[in-house]
């Protein structure tokens, strides 16, 4: 059993963090008050005595006011850490608008996030053992359009022949566990099935018996400037690097069974 040390317990670090506990790991994090059993961000002595016994460190914490924290408070001590794993849950979005055109490992990086672009090339070359997940839209238990259509907070947008990618918090769990017997490089995890947001709407609002949020412009919806950055990209995410290289198969394949059993 392995030992490791996560920079950022957010959604999909957390989930990641007990499935290894699970599995006999010791699994702990950052946070930034060092709340339970975790470890403050920002208290060096207790990270880096924490960085000496990790055998796998990840960091999935995002850039900062145009940096990466993790790469600028600790980059030199994860480079000399004994660890033999060292990976980064990047984003699908440093490869910026495709037109609905399917990228893989190989696009290049236009994403509209230079502080994002750079970071994930930063961890690329920190040292050579380095894994690097690029992750489309995030969904579970908890957070998912099942969610949304509850609350009232779903929308349909009238924008014909946008794609997204998604891909459930399990399998990235899967898809991180899978490269710890994989080599180093740069991985999409994403399910089979891209498609429109509107039609995991349609499907969430069917199978909860809700009524259909009205088709609506990007303008009239109302949406935060967080969500309307979301629409102004359209891509299809392949993920069969991951498939041939890891072993990885994701549990749920497409939003349908994602969304019906955890939703």
């Amino acid at each position: 059993m392995g030992q490791m040390l996560i920079f950022g317990m957010g959604y999909a670090a957390s989930h990641l963090a007990g499935r290894l506990r699970a599995r006999g790991w010791d699994a702990t994090g950052t946070t930034r008050d060092g709340r339970g059993d975790s470890v403050a961000f920002g208290d060096d002595g207790a990270v880096l005595t924490a960085l000496r016994s990790a055998t796998h460190i990840l960091s999935s914490v995002p850039p900062v006011d145009g940096e990466d924290p993790v790469l600028a408070r600790y980059g030199e001590a994860i480079a000399l850490a004994p660890a033999t794993w060292v990976g980064y849950l990047s984003s699908t979005g440093v490869y910026g608008d495709a037109g609905g055109a399917w990228v893989d490992e190989s696009a290049p990086i236009t994403g509209r996030r230079p502080d994002r672009n750079h970071a994930d090339a930063e961890w690329q070359v920190l040292r050579s053992d380095v894994r690097v997940f690029r992750l489309p839209g995030i969904y579970g238990p908890g957070r998912s359009i099942l969610d949304r259509i509850r609350e009232g907070r779903a929308h349909r947008i009238n924008l014909p022949g946008q794609v997204f990618s998604r891909v459930h918090v399990d399998d990235i769990a899967g898809g991180v566990m899978a490269s710890f017997r994989g080599s180093a490089g740069i991985y999409n995890l994403a399910d089979d099935e891209p498609c429109h947001q509107n039609t995991l709407v349609e499907w969430g609002c069917a199978m909860l018996g809700a009524p259909l949020p009205p088709l609506q412009s990007l303008d009239d919806a109302g949406l935060s400037a967080a969500a309307r950055a979301f629409y102004a990209e359209n891509r299809r995410v392949a993920n069969g690097k991951a498939k041939r290289l890891l072993g990885w198969t994701p549990r749920y394949p497409t939003f349908r069974e994602g969304l019906a059993e955890n939703g």
